[in-house]
């Protein structure tokens, strides 16, 4: 394929642009619009009508602020509709990944080294559908996840093929009191009644 990108190729022969599904022709109309203005694409999915494009900051830059994305989101519609690649009506959501990031691409799950996950299983022979732990690795095949067994840690070594799902997971600090004095005590909830 045509030109080099951590996250995609851009196609360089017509045959390569007709076998293209309709997320990577959004992309090759989106990633340029991004980066023009200073940000990384993290991720592109279409599902059924709605076009979502994740934008985050390039390395050592800023975070997108909303006037960013406000920007992003009327020059990525302009260009798109000018290319037309979609059939019929669409939605287009541009956002920030925000604290819970989605990983569905080794990149991601290399940006996420260190960090809390959550990962659906698709098929296990333990057993078990999630785990929850310490990405220790991401490699472009599997990853390595640290996760609590009967003896403590334990490495739990994951293919691609076979995470359904997978995410980072913020973890919420104690809270701490007005004038800094230790955590706040949490107020009871109450349920509501039928």
């Amino acid at each position: 394929m045509g030109t080099s990108n951590p996250e995609f190729s851009f196609p360089s022969t017509i045959e390569e642009v007709t076998t293209m599904s309709n997320a990577d022709h959004i992309r090759v109309i989106a990633v340029p619009v991004v980066e023009a203005r200073g940000f990384v694409t993290y991720d592109i999915e279409q599902q059924g009508p709605v076009v979502r494009v994740t934008v985050t900051a390039a390395e050592g830059g800023a975070t997108p602020s909303i006037d960013d994305i406000s920007g992003i989101t009327r020059e990525i519609s302009r260009v798109l509709d000018e290319a037309d690649p979609i059939a019929g009506r669409y939605t287009l959501e541009v956002s920030s990944p925000g604290l819970e990031r989605v990983l569905r691409t080794p990149v991601h799950f290399a940006g996420a080294i260190g960090e809390t996950v959550s990962i659906k299983i698709r098929r296990s022979d333990s057993g078990a559908r999630r785990l929850r732990g310490e990405l220790k690795a991401a490699t472009d095949d599997h990853v390595v996840v640290a996760v609590d067994g009967p003896e403590g840690l334990v490495d739990t070594e994951l293919a691609y093929d076979d995470i359904d799902k997978a995410r980072t997971v913020f973890e919420w600090g104690p809270t701490t009191r007005p004038g800094g004095k230790g955590p706040a005590a949490t107020a009871p909830t109450r349920r509501p009644t039928p």
